[in-house]
């Protein structure tokens, strides 16, 4: 009764609302966004720095996230890098001379807070010609104003950036008098212009003044209260605001910091000063803001401006642009000539004739409807995130985040499950299943930001691995069985590999290698192609007649094994391989292809031990070893039992060792040969009982069809910034946000896993004659793509 209920359930559901009916939600759903996106920038601005120092919140105790945009950590490296030949001065009171001694660290850690902390501070790193100086000025006055007017008035000794802000001195001196707030207002007014003037050429920050705890205030502070403070400031941000009649001021409102300390300050050891932690957070944003527009961070959107388009990107625009009102036009005039064979009625029977029979859908009909869809999948895709249109924010891993959006997917894993139609070891929909639940599984683990607590790394690095295991698997079974070493079965493969990469690295301006599992995945299907193709070629049908071929097959994977060791362990000759021309053009991440050797050389086993248990599992299963019948255990009762403590046993042995690792490099050393370990557990354990292997998830294998589309896709529309982020929709919500997009990503997944079959059949003739041609054609189109690509390579240096 309850399937019978569940069946009916799923019917019902399915008549209601279908994928169709789902993207069509979905595309309202982004245009709804996009609408709401566009208003929201034209109303509250464009600018996300005025964001940065402005407005933000903490993810954790110490994770700052700013509104709408991510915020970069820069390392020493990249600092001086951009400060290189800046003059940058801190000028004020003790808040102040905290930030300048954070923002120094992040130059130079070692720099040390010692000395008369009430006077001038200089610091200098000579080696990156980098000049970083305090100034002593607590008060708003005269002082102040002559350091400031000196500025002005001679070039040389301009500094690049003047951060600058006072007032608690002011409240102490004269006891929190209203006099001294008016002779503030005074003596900020006189200084405004002399600010506004060094704006146009400097970047010049105003630091409202932090909130204090009162309760921890000495009894020489306690007339410093947060009623005075907001007094000064408001009194700071009306002058500094007006100080330019017909525009905004130039002159930058460093608030930010005010959100912080109301977080913070009651970590404080006087109550008027902030927390160490505080003080880095506010550097770390003035870093920020004057850094992410010169070294533009992947990781730092506030602040940087849309990247412009390249040549490249503006003929897929053209194409794509191209494809869509070719189809509008296509569309139309078919849609005439239907009208025009509508059925007509019989005036002497009464009853209506039928002028013309449905026709077939054409080539030219689905390849531009199909280029139209996809036009406007990548018009969204460069939205999301090159086209600072959506918000970002930047990845923040609890253990919550992780593990309870697992069990949600475990549940309903589960509770979708069905009968498989066939009850062999690895069927169809067992591995659709498998990596179902993987792809759930890694697109969790990426988006809470999950890398940085190594036990669930080294987990997830095994169902990495156990991709890489299926393709071996795979395709060696393929080639093993139907012996169809064809231009056509190669062309198809590599094309539903690389279809959405290709078209991606186009449009978004990214490297192939940066989509690191599409080559890793096609350079082993080459090898495992190269490997069977090769005289002699030994498949199944030959191996039967003479075992000898067995020992044939066995010699060539002992001479992978040794090719596989070699590249291993030669990084030199493999990186030679890798950097000739074309190649290079192919596997080069930042200038090199050291990020491609450490990918390939994580899992470099792998495959061949995919390619080992399919020839183990064909031959036991060929000699009939193996029980597969529907309920049976794959096994004897005592084998199984056996072989099913074993593996239980190994899995958890595994996860022992991987939830105990301390040290990742040590850890990544052993994974390529200890992976394969919870692997066949995990096989076995899945496939000895009989009941096991009658069932599926229906859930996970509907996922496991499109996995390959939702890994790529994730990059871009998902997460953020290159994955460095996550995509914010809906802001302030983000529970709503994960549920909105995550549909929406979906959807998009599943359209382009669609788009990518319908051009395969066309892009992809079975006739050798045709398929040679359109091959010619691709070559010339990637030769042009590559003589395109140095011309831009050239263009930037």
């Amino acid at each position: 009764m309850a399937a019978l209920a569940y069946n009916m359930g799923k019917r019902e559901i399915n008549h209601y609302f279908s994928v169709r009916s789902a993207k069509v939600l979905a595309l309202v759903a982004v245009l709804l966004l996009a609408a709401c996106h566009l208003a929201s920038r034209r109303y509250r601005g464009n600018d996300s720095c005025e964001y940065l120092l402005s407005s933000g919140r903490f993810l954790g105790e110490k994770v700052w996230q700013p509104h709408s945009c991510m915020m970069h950590k820069y390392k020493i490296s990249e600092a001086k890098n951009c400060l290189v030949d800046k003059h940058i001065a801190f000028i004020g009171d003790s808040r102040i001379r905290q930030l300048f001694y954070s923002f120094v660290k992040i130059i130079n850690p070692q720099f040390k807070e010692e000395g008369n902390k009430h006077e001038n501070i200089p610091f200098e790193d000579k080696v990156a010609s980098v000049k970083v100086d305090f100034l002593w000025h607590p008060e708003v006055n005269a002082s102040m104003k002559q350091c400031i007017k000196v500025w002005t008035e001679d070039s040389i000794a301009k500094p690049h950036v003047i951060v600058a802000g006072a007032a608690t001195w002011s409240i102490k001196i004269h006891n929190g008098s209203n006099e001294a707030l008016s002779q503030y207002k005074m003596n900020i007014t006189s200084i405004a212009p002399l600010l506004e003037k060094l704006a146009k050429t400097s970047d010049v920050y105003w630091v409202l003044q932090d909130p204090v705890y009162e309760d921890l205030l000495s009894e020489n502070r306690k007339m410093i209260t947060n009623e005075k403070i907001d007094a000064y400031n408001e009194a700071a941000v009306s002058i500094l605001n007006s100080s330019t009649r017909n525009s905004k001021s130039n002159v930058k409102m460093f608030s930010v910091s005010k959100l912080i300390a109301q977080e913070t300050i009651m970590e404080s050891l006087d109550g008027l000063h902030l927390p160490e932690s505080s003080r880095e957070t506010s550097a770390m944003i003035l870093m920020n803001v004057y850094c992410n527009k010169i070294l533009k961070p992947v990781d730092g959107s506030c602040c940087q401006p849309r990247p412009p388009l390249t040549l490249i990107q503006k003929l897929a625009a053209c194409f794509f642009t191209s494809s869509i009102i070719g189809y509008l036009i296509f569309y139309i005039i078919h849609r005439n000539a239907h009208r025009k064979n509508k059925p007509c009625t019989d005036l002497e029977s009464g009853e209506e004739k039928k002028n013309i029979i449905n026709t077939p859908v054409s080539p030219l009909e689905t390849l531009l409807q199909s280029f139209c869809k996809l036009g406007l999948i990548m018009a969204y895709f460069y939205m999301c995130d090159r086209a600072n249109l959506f918000m970002k924010e930047n990845k923040f891993y609890t253990h919550s985040s992780f593990f309870i959006p697992i069990i949600y997917i475990l549940v309903l894993g589960v509770f979708y499950n069905e009968n498989t139609k066939e009850t062999k070891v690895l069927n169809r929909e067992q591995t659709d299943e498998w990596k179902g639940w993987m792809q759930l599984v890694i697109l969790i683990y990426h988006i809470s930001g999950a890398s940085t607590f190594l036990p669930v790394y080294m987990h997830i690095r095994v169902l990495v691995a156990a991709y890489l295991f299926q393709t071996g698997y795979g395709h060696f079974s393929y080639f093993w069985i139907k012996g169809d070493f064809g231009i056509h079965r190669v062309c198809q493969v590599l094309f539903r590999l690389n279809f959405l990469v290709v078209v991606l690295c186009i449009v978004m301006d990214r490297p192939y290698q940066f989509y690191y599992f599409v080559p890793l995945v096609t350079v082993w299907f080459m090898i495992i192609y190269v490997t069977l193709a090769l005289w002699p070629q030994i498949i199944q049908k030959k191996a039967n007649g003479n075992c000898f071929w067995h020992f044939g097959l066995l010699l060539k994977l002992a001479f992978l094994l040794l090719f596989i060791c070699f590249l291993a362990y030669s990084q030199g000759a493999f990186e030679k391989i890798f950097s000739l021309w074309p190649l290079s053009k192919c596997f080069e991440l930042k200038g090199n292809v050291y990020e491609w050797w450490f990918r390939w050389r994580l899992d470099r086993y792998v495959v061949f031990h995919g390619m080992l248990f399919a020839f183990i599992y064909l031959a036991l299963q060929k000699r009939q070893v193996l029980s597969e019948g529907k309920g049976e255990p794959l096994f004897s009762n005592k084998i199984s039992n056996f072989l099913l403590f074993i593996s239980v046993v190994s899995f958890l042995t595994y996860s022992i060792w991987a939830s105990s690792c301390k040290n990742k490099a040590e850890c990544n050393e052993l994974h390529p040969s200890v992976s394969v370990v919870q692997i066949l557990a995990f096989i076995l354990i899945r496939n000895i009982p009989g009941y096991a292997r009658s069932v599926y998830s229906s859930f996970f294998a509907w996922f496991g069809k499109i996995s390959l589309e939702l890994f790529i896709c994730q990059y871009h529309i998902w997460l953020a910034a290159d994955t460095r982020g996550i995509l914010v929709l809906i802001p302030g919500n983000p529970m709503l946000n994960i549920i909105v997009s995550t549909f929406i990503f979906v959807c998009v997944a599943h359209e382009i896993s669609q788009i990518t079959n319908d051009l395969a059949q066309i892009i992809i003739p079975k006739d050798n004659s045709s398929l040679l041609k359109r091959l010619a054609c691709m070559a010339a189109f990637f030769c042009g793509l590559l003589i395109l690509s140095s011309i831009q390579d050239k263009s930037r240096d």
